[in-house]
């Protein structure tokens, strides 16, 4: 089994250098990184990651923190598994962590992806004052909280822009289906509605049906915006696993979409495709690999905490859509 010494004698450098090219740290010419790892794959070699971890006093581990009540939807299924191909990808183990409170040395990971972290969430406070280095999947709205670094999406462009889509196919009474507004996004959702509607001097039509948008309470939303005086002629359902429940809903009072009423989602996923359902491709497998990778670069120095990344969106329009815009 060749050994950390074995690379470096080969590719002509320290073992120091192979160690620091082999583990991104240091300050080392891309050429040599890729020499060295060249060298290292040539020879077969795999670091000792126990040994590894034990040099740098850490445990080899990170953790990621969903929101409640979320393992079955598919932005955060998709979200940790591309955390948990980024954190293998790099020798490290990826824990699931329940949303409970910690302590100082409660927690046997050296730090941890928070994915929408919700406005005064007293479990991310809890891993802040326990020292341990936090990533966020979006800003905390907490006022003045500040962690290692985020990746974040501008949700409230991509909604306008979703709005503008539906006006441009012929809508005229836009209603929506928020999360609500503990995160970051449903915030940004939110406000970004109502300023829509109000450069058209138009009353927002808006029901919060919760971020993780329980069935009947999308029932009972989608119901009470068709039986109202003036029904939506187009609705858009935001929160991830509403949409299924809502063209069900709006299918089952005999509506064609979109002849009768234009539908988008703004979670898209397998489901939405195969509804043939306009949506946004929010690219939660991308945004878990970065996550991770953020946090294991702030770990070891090779970007300065408080760094912010941002993940393009882009919207996928399809057949729900799909009405020719009046006039045409």
């Amino acid at each position: 089994m060749p050994t950390l010494r074995d690379v470096a004698r080969a590719a002509a450098v320290s073992t120091t250098t192979a160690s620091d090219a082999l583990s991104g740290r240091g300050r080392l010419p891309e050429a040599t990184r890729r020499r060295v790892a060249a060298v290292a794959a040539e020879l077969g070699y795999r670091p000792n990651l126990t040994a590894r971890n034990l040099r740098r006093g850490r445990t080899g581990a990170v953790g990621l923190l969903t929101p409640q009540h979320t393992a079955g939807l598919a932005y955060y299924m998709q979200l940790a598994m591309g955390a948990v191909e980024a954190a293998h990808a790099q020798g490290v183990a990826l824990t699931l962590l329940p949303a409970v409170e910690v302590s100082r040395g409660g927690l046997h990971v050296d730090g941890v992806v928070v994915a929408d972290p919700a406005l005064d969430d007293p479990v991310v406070r809890s891993l802040a004052g326990a020292g341990l280095p936090v990533v966020t999947c979006e800003r905390d709205p907490t006022p003045s909280a500040e962690h290692a670094g985020r990746v974040e999406s501008d949700h409230a462009a991509v909604v306008t822009e979703l709005l503008d889509h539906l006006e441009a196919a012929g809508a005229r009474r836009v209603a929506v289906l928020t999360p609500g507004q503990e995160t970051a996004y449903g915030q940004d959702a939110h406000r970004a509605h109502q300023r829509w509607c109000a450069q058209r001097s138009v009353p927002p039509l808006a029901v919060e049906v919760g971020l993780t948008a329980r069935p009947e309470r999308v029932r009972e939303a989608v119901t009470a915006l068709l039986d109202a005086p003036e029904p939506p002629d187009a609705l858009l359902a935001v929160p991830d696993g509403s949409a299924v429940t809502a063209l069900e809903t709006v299918r089952a009072r005999g509506l064609r979409v979109p002849e009768d009423l234009l539908f988008a989602a703004y979670a898209g996923g397998p489901a939405i495709e195969a509804l043939d359902v306009t949506a946004v491709d929010l690219a939660p497998r991308q945004m878990g690999h970065r996550l991770v990778q953020l946090l294991l670069d702030v770990l070891d120095g090779r970007r300065p905490a408080g760094t912010r990344e941002d993940l393009p969106l882009r919207i996928v329009p399809r057949g729900s859509t799909a009405r020719a815009p009046r006039g045409a």
